[in-house]
């Protein structure tokens, strides 16, 4: 395993990038970072909270610093939040200096997976599900565009998509030597 990039997941809320990472994390011996748990270490408070006081666009100057951060050091797995991707300066990190995976997860199933998690400020709407779809049609592309392998997360549980990855880092790895 020794591809010398960090590994870098990608997706919407619900997607499981946190899951999936900790285990890819976990099965590589790597460090393994959250940015949403990170930037709450950080300040003191969840990032509801920050939301609260600084709006969306604080808590996104927040996460392109903390992902900034966090990708100047070498070979660790990072989770990042779900807009991460908005930042531009983020997506050039994170696809410079990491193998970016997108987990592709249908909306209607990030929507049970997220419906009652009440550390989603996005989704605290009379909608939801059509504000999940609202971010996946925003957001798409972006991962589309960062992404050196995309996952659809509709055909794998959480065990099976860890191997899946990890076959295709072994790949990687492999070309890169």
């Amino acid at each position: 395993m020794g591809y010398f990039k960090s590994l870098v997941l990608v997706g919407l809320m619900g997607s499981g990038k946190t899951t999936i990472g900790r285990a890819v994390a976990r099965r590589l011996e790597l460090p393994f970072f959250d940015t949403d748990h990170e930037i709450e270490r950080r300040t003191g408070v969840r990032i509801p909270t920050i939301f609260d006081v600084e709006g969306e666009a604080g808590f996104r100057r927040r996460e392109a610093q903390t992902i900034a951060e966090l990708m100047r050091t070498p070979r660790i797995v990072l989770a990042t939040g779900g807009g991460a991707v908005l930042d531009s300066e983020s997506r050039a990190v994170m696809k410079e200096s990491g193998w970016v995976v997108y987990l592709d997860v249908p909306t209607r199933q990030l929507y049970e997976r997220t419906r009652n998690d009440p550390n989603r400020p996005l989704l605290k709407v009379r909608d939801p599900l059509a504000r999940l779809e609202e971010l996946r049609v925003e957001r798409d592309p972006l991962y589309r565009e960062v992404a050196d392998f995309i996952l659809d997360g509709s055909r794998y549980h959480s065990s099976s998509a860890v191997n899946r990855i990890l076959k295709e880092w072994e790949k990687q790895s492999a070309s890169s030597t």
